[in-house]
């Protein structure tokens, strides 16, 4: 008897099974006449009748049911067919027997898995041109994703089943199909909500780690590709973040036509202009995901095992990373969720690279995290911030102990590096410090003293604008007089100049967040330049407590920016920088 029609099989022939599978041995032969009518009909996918749809689904059901017949070689057209069909095209009936195949084929052969894990991570988002972001937000749309989402991740765990070691290999397919950068937000987006799905998932234990570390490695990617060129049109001398807010206004009007005050989206549309904008509102968004997730972490009692993995990605991802901007505040953020153990861990992690990793430039980026975290993070204690800062101290009195001679950025950096970091922390903290017993004892002032005070010549070889602002706080606070010698005008000009191309220049990795919606995530925890200043101007015999007040909203955050200047004003008034240029090193280095 000849291979039967297809379509003319009625749903009731309870023998299509055997013909489809006697199809799939009759193609090995080089017959392909009903083989060829079943690619027919799995290839219909737009526009199908009703019948249509029950004769697709008949075919997948009897494909299904002799999937143990299928060879990876001589079906590779069926397979091929069968696997591009996207859940996101048909209604509910098509999805859950493509599901089944899907399972099915997984469990048949070793040989089909990392196929069947590939087609189920292609419908994280939608391929279609139908599916916009205006219709994925709409009621209708999210329906429709919740139905595709959930049968995705039901047949993960169904497939881990049968498949043990399928998590394993998920994990690598869901990290090498990333989408790229490129990728429109909305579909990134999707695709990062399924990758923190599968972290927080019955699964996480096992793929967690790998899909939250490439998380990490594509913000750092989106991060790296902002570029600040087109605000420097006057002056290719400077990076934005060694330029006075001054300077920035006079580029392109900040304020509104009824008002005098800076707002966040004028801002925001300043700096972030061009192809800047699109990769800014890109990464602001999944940075967004990545807050929310860790909050559900955070609230379930995950945090800490997720923050093992954020360590280890900010090691090998964002520490070395040159010139990122903004994706290290996943960290901040993590730490101000649970400060005693993620904040307070986090600091010693990066202060023992400073102390022991054998990489100068690793070295010196992490005490350049370090200081920034210190300063900024309002959720640690004077206390504790007070112990970090003593082993930073110590280790530069050591160094001191055993090296001599003059000035030598090149050779000096890591040195150089802590004495900008002991600087850097006590102009935002100093006034804390100093009602903390153990800092205020003679030994540790005296150190600080001796290290500043060095034939090495630190204070040259630092920012000017770090040392101008430290040495106006000693000045006020009656603190090492032995420096006073430096204390001129001259010899800030001088600091300012020494050492030409080899003076040391930082970034500090937590300056302000300018991303619209991260920052709301970002301030409640963090301290700005103005509210240490304003604390500065008052009452210089006004007791102060430990805890700094909450400041909100946008008025606090364009005067915390304006008043973070690194370019001397006329009228001397000394300024802290708003952002120092972000490389994990000195580029004069």
């Amino acid at each position: 008897m000849g291979a039967p029609i297809v379509n003319e099989l009625t749903l009731a022939d309870f023998e299509l099974e055997n013909h489809v599978r006697g199809a799939l041995k009759a193609a090995v032969q080089g017959d392909n006449d009903f083989y060829n009518q079943l690619l027919g009909v799995i290839h219909q996918k737009e526009y199908l009748s009703a019948e249509e749809v029950a004769l697709l689904v008949t075919c997948l059901r009897a494909i299904t049911g002799a999937v143990s017949s299928i060879d990876i070689v001589h079906h590779h057209a069926l397979l091929a067919a069968v696997l591009r069909m996207s859940l996101w095209d048909y209604e509910v009936d098509v999805m859950d027997v493509l599901v089944e195949f899907i399972v099915s084929l997984a469990s048949s052969s070793g040989d089909f898995v990392d196929l069947c894990l590939e087609m189920l991570v292609s419908n994280f988002m939608p391929l279609s041109t139908y599916y916009s972001e205006e219709y994925l937000k709409n009621p209708q749309g999210l329906y429709k994703k919740r139905q595709v989402l959930d049968r995705v991740h039901s047949t993960f765990q169904s497939i881990a089943t049968v498949v043990p070691f399928s998590p394993v290999r998920l994990g690598i397919i869901v990290k090498d199909k990333m989408p790229s950068i490129l990728q429109k937000e909305h579909l990134m987006s999707m695709y990062v909500e399924n990758i923190l799905m599968l972290e927080s998932g019955v699964m996480g234990d096992i793929v967690g780690r790998t899909v939250l570390m490439a998380l990490v490695d594509r913000l750092i990617e989106l991060d790296v590709e902002l570029t600040w060129d087109d605000i420097l049109q006057d002056d290719f001398c400077k990076g934005i973040f060694d330029m006075d807010l001054e300077d920035l206004e006079g580029h392109i009007e900040f304020h509104n036509a009824d008002s005098s005050e800076l707002t966040r989206e004028a801002l925001f549309q300043n700096i972030f202009c061009g192809n800047n904008i699109v990769i800014a509102e890109k990464l602001d968004s999944l940075l967004v995901l990545t807050f929310e997730h860790l909050q559900s972490c955070y609230n379930s009692g995950r945090l800490s095992q997720v923050f093992e993995t954020l360590i280890l990605s900010f090691k090998k991802t964002i520490l070395t990373a040159y010139k990122s901007k903004f994706a290290q505040f996943i960290m901040f953020y993590a730490c101000s969720l649970d400060p005693e153990n993620c904040g307070e861990f986090f600091a010693n992690e990066v202060l023992n690279i400073f102390l022991r990793n054998e990489n100068p430039e690793w070295r010196m980026s992490a005490v350049a995290y370090l200081s920034s975290y210190l300063s900024r993070a309002k959720f640690l204690s004077a206390s504790f911030v007070a112990t970090i800062l003593e082993s930073v101290v110590d280790w530069c009195f050591q160094y001191c102990k055993v090296h001599e001679g003059a000035i030598y950025p090149k050779n000096r950096s890591v040195f150089y590096a802590g004495c900008q970091a002991i600087m850097y922390v006590l102009c935002f903290r100093m006034k804390q410090m100093l009602v903390i017993p153990r800092f205020n004892s003679g030994r540790l002032l005296k150190r600080i003293e001796d290290i500043l005070g060095h034939p090495l010549k630190p204070m040259q070889a630092c920012l000017p604008s770090i040392v101008e602002e430290f040495v106006e706080l000693t000045q006020k606070n009656g603190l090492f007089p032995s420096l006073e010698t430096f204390q001129s005008r001259t010899d800030l000009e001088n600091c300012r100049t020494f050492g030409g191309v080899q003076r040391l220049d930082m970034f500090f990795p937590f300056d302000p967040c300018l991303l619209r919606k991260s920052d709301r995530y970002i301030h409640p925890n963090y301290v700005y330049w103005s509210m240490v200043r304003n604390s500065y101007e008052d009452d210089e015999h006004e007791v102060i407590e430990e805890e700094v007040e909450v400041y909100d909203g946008f008025d606090e955050f364009a005067c915390s920016l304006d008043k973070m200047s690194i370019t001397p004003r006329p009228d001397n008034m000394l300024k802290m920088p708003s952002r120092i240029r972000p490389s994990t090193s000195p580029e004069s280095l």
